[in-house]
């Protein structure tokens, strides 16, 4: 029996030797880890997209040894996504295969530090109150949530009795940002690799300054693009590349509007040095001319465009509201706001420089170009109205209604300017609507607005009156 057992551990012992074997022909068999930093940077390109996203192409010059490779790319964005990073080799192209890639954002504090060596042994210095001598002694780490719990000898301590003293820094724990690859190489030399990726935190907008001349009629423009970097990552000496339009993405992201960059663009092409278009799949591409350096929490702004003597008109509009249509009202208001837009389109001639004052601002999305430019500023002062309710009926309903009613309205429009006006009066009627009477000539201009041109002379005033039929 004796003789048996000893048989039958022989064989475990030899089973044990043959498993420690095995697992050792399988484990990867690489150098040290290999460090790329910025100072490897050969090229850098930045494509910014207005919904928080960019791609980044990064050019690094990199020794690496034939066979596996353990690579440390540092500081690249803290906002990478991970899983659209591609690596290749542009100066031995189909030398490099990709086997695994992870990415460190987990980065060097004192509590992460901490947080790593939980069941693991550091050593505390302690100072002595009176005679400042240090001792040394060994404590385990127990916890670090909300503090830290450590094991000195037989004794449970919290909190840090002293300066804590670690061996090293966990692998795991980089002190910026860091892409892990392994990969291997068929060459054993240096090489250029190219890393691109997508990462958020970085968008960009389109402002404007338009001044009006004294007759109003043109405008000068200005234009800036704002780029603001978020992404936890500063990029310098790059190319700068810039794209307007919507890409469609899997997650929506929150919206970000912008000032129009194409149709601006198009006014003033002599006079860009800044910025040059061009068209990206259905999109517009606009590259700086220059390199320039993005910086992690910065606000960056590039002058874009400038144009001069840029023709303009000038609306006056006052829009209603339908739900005066369904009820019976008195006044509806004794001063309405009669809103002012300027529109211009694609022109550009010189102008006269004056003095200037603040007159309004707006946002608009993209515009392609050769279409028009509509801009609120505002809420006219010398041009305002009265609208009233003078009569409320109902009528009688028939088939697929089950409402019906007539009304009369009459808006009074008084233009205290020392100039005609002309005043664009927008109604949105509900339902299945008909104009019974009109003092002046309207027009429909979809199936639930009707619109009257109003010409107001100076210092007068003019009353629209009007009778409608509404089925609901």
């Amino acid at each position: 029996m004796q003789q048996l057992m000893i048989n039958h551990h022989s064989h475990l012992a030899r089973f044990y030797v043959l498993a420690l074997l095995m697992v050792a022909s399988l484990t990867p068999v690489y150098a040290e880890e290999i460090k790329t930093t910025v100072e490897d940077q050969q090229e850098l390109s930045l494509t910014v997209y207005n919904q928080d996203l960019a791609l980044i192409r990064d050019v690094r010059n990199l020794k690496l040894n034939k066979g596996l490779n353990k690579i440390a790319v540092r500081e690249v964005s803290a906002q990478i996504r991970p899983e659209t990073a591609i690596i290749t080799s542009l100066s031995h192209p189909n030398s490099l295969s990709l086997l695994e890639q992870n990415f460190d954002y987990d980065l060097l504090t004192p509590q992460q530090l901490l947080q790593k060596y939980v069941g693991k042994q550091v050593r505390v210095i302690k100072t002595h109150p009176t005679t400042c001598a240090e001792k040394e002694v060994v404590a385990t780490v127990l916890s670090a949530n909300n503090g830290v719990v450590l094991k000195i000898g037989d004794r449970i301590e919290t909190g840090a009795p002293g300066r804590i003293v670690y061996d090293q820094v966990p692998d795991n724990l980089r002190d910026r940002p860091t892409l892990s690859i392994l990969a291997n190489s068929k060459a054993g030399n240096k090489q250029t690799l190219e890393l691109s990726y997508l990462s958020g935190g970085l968008n960009w907008k389109a402002d404007y300054v338009a001044k009006l001349d004294k007759a109003e009629k043109y405008l000068d423009l200005n234009g800036w693009v704002t780029l603001n970097n978020q992404s936890g990552a500063s990029y310098h000496n790059a190319k700068l590349q810039l794209v307007a339009g919507n890409v469609n993405r899997v997650h929506q992201p929150r919206a970000i509007q912008h000032r129009d960059v194409r149709t601006m663009k198009s006014m003033a092409a002599d006079n860009i040095a800044e910025m040059a278009e061009e068209s990206l799949f259905e999109y517009h591409l606009y590259t700086l001319g220059h390199k320039t350096d993005v910086l992690q929490n910065q606000t960056k702004q590039v002058a874009l465009l400038s144009a001069s003597r840029v023709p303009l008109n000038k609306e006056f509009m006052l829009q209603g509201n339908q739900h005066y249509y369904y009820n019976r009202y008195g006044v509806i208001a004794d001063k309405l706001k009669v809103a002012v837009f300027v529109e211009f389109k694609n022109e550009k001639k010189n102008d006269s420089s004056g003095n200037s004052q603040f007159i309004g601002e707006d946002r608009i999305d993209h515009t392609p170009k050769d279409e028009t430019i509509r801009l609120k500023l505002g809420d006219a002062f010398d041009v305002t109205a009265k609208k009233k309710q003078t009569s409320y009926n109902k009528e009688s309903a028939f088939g697929k209604y089950k409402h019906a009613a007539s009304s009369s309205y009459e808006i009074e429009i008084h233009n205290a300017k020392d100039e005609d006006v002309v005043v664009k009066v927008l109604e949105p009627v509900p339902g299945d609507w008909k104009m019974i009477e009109s003092s002046l000539k309207h027009d429909k201009v979809n199936a639930h607005t009707v619109q009257w041109l109003v010409k107001v002379p100076a210092e007068k005033r003019v009353t629209l009156s009007y009778k409608v039929l509404v089925r609901y």
